[in-house]
């Protein structure tokens, strides 16, 4: 689904359904030199089992066009718009990594708009190191590089993997090189500028009343679980569910584990 927020063109993939206003809607928010396809299982599963699924391309990202916005909190007003051209009054959001900044900042100003918040591989702050920084300014190929193998338990793709012939490692590397050859801007660096820069997060989760749950990946390197500690002690109504044998890139490492928390939480009243 094409939408116009501030003048471009903003993608949101629907999950293979129609939206229907009938329907809860819950949106998904990708991470850092990502998009919309890394929820293709969960958006699929939530769309054909009584919601509306609206998950989006942020600006600069894949189908969505204009340049990548250069900080969270810009981020958040852009996804209230494009709810207001959506005609969604009040959704959950799901965030992963950056998109978990976002979906933060975003209950923080509305917080009658967001009726629940799930944040995945989320940490806070959310600092990025100086060597990736450069890195995603000079050698954006080496900085897809370290993150792919900070962000998977292993090299090796997994036997047990519930994708057969899905080379999950190998996936990721390619979704980030796709996005580089789509948009000559430093999207990489100005994602992980904006997530190295946030720094509202502690106050915007104090402020935070609506249902919570933290999904977590128990090996995760780049936002690892104690990492979480600022905002699980802000949000302490919030729900923590930590995954075995899985990095920073849950939904493709353990997708099952994923949807079962989302889905549950969702459904919970």
């Amino acid at each position: 689904m094409l939408l116009n927020v501030h003048g471009q063109d903003a993608y949101c993939y629907t999950g293979g359904k129609a939206f229907n206003p009938q329907q809860p809607t819950v949106v998904f928010i990708h991470g850092a030199q990502n998009d919309h396809s890394v929820w293709i299982l969960q958006t699929r599963y939530f769309a054909h089992h009584g919601f509306n699924v609206l998950a989006v391309d942020l600006p600069g990202h894949a189908r969505s066009k204009g340049e990548p916005l250069a900080s969270v909190e810009t981020m958040a007003d852009w996804l209230l718009a494009l709810l207001d051209e959506a005609g969604v009054q009040q959704a959950a959001l799901v965030g992963h990594s950056m998109g978990s900044l976002i979906a933060i900042e975003t209950a923080f100003r509305a917080p009658a708009r967001v009726s629940k918040l799930a944040l995945v591989g989320t940490a806070y702050p959310m600092k990025v190191s100086d060597a990736l920084l450069e890195a995603s300014l000079n050698n954006e190929q080496a900085a897809i590089d370290m993150v792919n193998i900070w962000s998977h338990t292993s090299i090796a793709h997994k036997p047990s993997c519930p994708g057969p012939g899905f080379y999950v490692m190998g996936g990721s590397q390619r979704l980030m090189q796709r996005i580089s050859a789509q948009n000559s801007a430093k999207v990489f660096h100005t994602d992980f500028s904006a997530c190295n820069n946030y720094a509202n997060g502690e106050t915007a989760a104090k402020s935070l009343g609506c249902p919570t749950l933290f999904v977590l990946g128990k090996r995760d390197m780049m936002t690892p679980p104690k990492a979480t500690a600022t905002l699980t002690k802000s949000i302490a109504h919030g729900r923590v569910v930590q995954i075995d044998n899985c990095g920073h890139d849950l939904m493709a490492e353990q997708p099952d584990a994923v949807l079962k928390a989302l889905y549950g939480f969702m459904k919970t009243a």
